[in-house]
């Protein structure tokens, strides 16, 4: 095989292989040799049929695989002799005009990973901001529990329905013409009165109703309706009140505890307690983290592959482009997207750097992920498939290397995470849940001069104070209203809208020493699939070159 360098600038490489005639007949006359024993064919003992006959019949077929094969093994030789780390799969094309008995030119490229800067990581200093738990705090939660569970006493039939009762209806829901419309009748529906669980008007209009009223509901159905005939609309709901409930005292006792499971309030106390001090701890981590990475990128500038950038930049495209379905507003959503389009793409590139500097500190400095750590994640993802599917599962992630390391990557950033915070001279300041949030959300926590953006949701920071709060409101039934037998098709609104998740800072980082394009190359693992581009010529005999992912 002879190989041609036709391009070297920057990241970008470009090489030029020519696999003789020869190597891919003798590829042939191998796999010739293997088959002859097992081909069959009438007029001859089985195994016996001759190589020439075998070859007429099976060669422009055994000629592909051979070219195929010669292919994969010219590219893994290329990457291993040149000692190259390619950042994505290199794009892999026969040239046109290959015929049987020919030569086969193949043309390879690629982006390689940049040589990254040993980085600084000594001298790093970070505030930890800690929260105490507040007794008034564990008090809140219980409240809440308490609240839950509350009793609800039968009223007086000649009983006013008031704020905080609970109302139970018989309804029909109509268009402005009066037609019912489908999904809008139930029965037995609780109505508890000043939770905003319905849409805007439902849950007003039945204060002062008492048991056996009859009224109609006036109510005008949300924009973002999920039923486009309904959205925006005006309707009317006929209401038959069956009954009207007030609600018992909410006693935070040793029977809340139990009717939640538990043997004491004592216990439930300190359930409590952890839970909220597991909550700061998550808020005080995240903060420092920010605050790391910042650090990080401050510090160190090198180039990244644009092919990476790239892939990062549409998978955050395709998360906003998502979550911008959900807006009231989807197409002023996607405008006002288009308009920061640079400013998504720097984050992209931004994601990338650190990911590649996280994976090198991590290999430099011996972090690792156990085959142990790698089982439990492998036990944790598998509980999100059927139980038929998880086995299924299990051996797709051992059998693809890629898959795997997705599936890795966000335990092995922490795992550098923490092997920075070690390193760090951290100093502690006590501060109010408040004050620690209020530092996240706002400029002031992250470190200026490289980037201007919100971590948690991709978002360039100078909009974060545009996005407006969604009302809780937006739905007509919900399966949390107490008493409620109403069945699913009698819900008159849909559900509201799902909130934007925000995207863990733990992804943050683009790429880590399991990710599929820098960790494992960058322990000199050689490149992942590579297929070989179509050609366009008729008599194309290579569809596709791979070489293998070190597991």
């Amino acid at each position: 095989m002879q190989t041609v360098e036709t391009l070297n600038e920057g990241l970008k490489r470009a090489y030029t292989l020519t696999i003789t005639a020869k190597d891919i007949d003798a590829k042939v006359d191998v796999e010739l040799k293997r088959l002859a024993p097992q081909m069959k064919m009438p007029g001859f003992r089985p195994g016996k049929v001759p190589a020439n006959l075998i070859r007429k019949m099976h060669g422009p077929a055994l000629t592909q695989d051979a070219v195929n094969a010669a292919i994969q093994e010219g590219v893994q030789t290329l990457v291993a002799e040149k000692q190259l780390r390619p950042a994505m799969q290199p794009s892999v094309e026969l040239e046109d005009g290959y015929d049987i008995g020919k030569d086969a030119v193949v043309k390879v490229e690629m982006e390689v990973l940049p040589q990254v800067p040993a980085p600084a990581i000594d001298g790093i200093k970070l505030e930890r901001l800690t929260v105490p738990v507040a007794d008034d705090a564990v008090t809140e939660q219980l409240q809440k529990f308490a609240d839950q569970q509350k009793k609800w006493d039968d009223a007086a039939d000649d009983y006013v329905a008031a704020m905080g009762d609970l109302v139970t209806v018989d309804f029909v829901g109509k268009t402005a013409d009066g037609v019912a419309f489908e999904g809008g009748t139930g029965t037995d529906m609780g109505v508890e009165l000043g939770a905003g669980r319905l849409i805007p008007g439902f849950e007003d209009q039945l204060v002062g109703v008492k048991t056996g009223d009859d009224k109609v509901l006036n109510v005008t159905f949300p924009e973002e309706y999920q039923e486009k005939s309904l959205a925006g609309q005006p309707a009317t709901f006929d209401i038959t009140v069956k009954s009207v409930k007030t609600a018992g005292e909410s006693k935070i006792d040793e029977d809340l505890a139990k009717s939640l499971g538990l043997e004491s309030l004592e216990q439930l106390t300190g359930l409590l307690k952890g839970q909220i001090e597991q909550e700061h701890n998550g808020l005080t981590r995240t903060h420092m983290k920010r605050k790391l990475l910042d650090q990080l990128a401050e510090g160190h500038d090198f180039e990244v592959p644009p092919s990476m950038v790239e892939a990062e930049f549409n998978q955050i495209w395709s998360q906003l482009q998502h979550e911008a379905t959900h807006e009231a507003d989807p197409e002023a959503a996607m405008a006002e997207m288009e308009g920061e389009r640079d400013d998504y793409r720097k984050i992209a590139e931004r994601r990338v750097r650190l990911g590649l500097l996280l994976s090198e500190i991590g290999q430099a400095n011996g972090v690792e992920v156990s085959n142990q750590e790698m089982q439990r994640l492998l036990a944790q993802a598998a509980q999100q498939y059927p139980a038929e599917q998880r086995q299924q599962f299990m051996q797709y992630i051992q059998q693809e290397p890629m898959a795997a390391a997705q599936l890795r990557a966000p335990l092995y950033e922490d795992k550098v995470v923490d092997f920075l915070f070690e390193k760090a001279e951290i100093t502690d300041r006590e501060a109010t849940r408040e004050e620690l949030e209020a530092a996240i959300e706002s400029e002031d926590g992250f470190a200026s001069g490289t980037h201007t953006h919100d971590h948690d949701n991709h978002k360039p920071k100078k909009k974060a104070a545009a996005k407006k709060a969604k009302p809780a409101s937006d739905e007509a039934v919900t399966e949390e209203a107490p008493a409620s037998d109403a069945a699913d098709e009698a819900k008159p609104a849909k559900k509201a809208p799902a909130k934007k998740k925000a995207a863990p800072v733990e992804a943050e980082t683009a790429v880590t020493e399991s990710s599929p394009v820098a960790a494992e190359n960058a322990e000199g693992t050689e490149a992942a699939d590579a297929p070989a581009k179509k050609p366009a010529a008729k008599k194309t005999v290579a569809k596709k070159a791979a070489t293998k992912t070190e597991a």
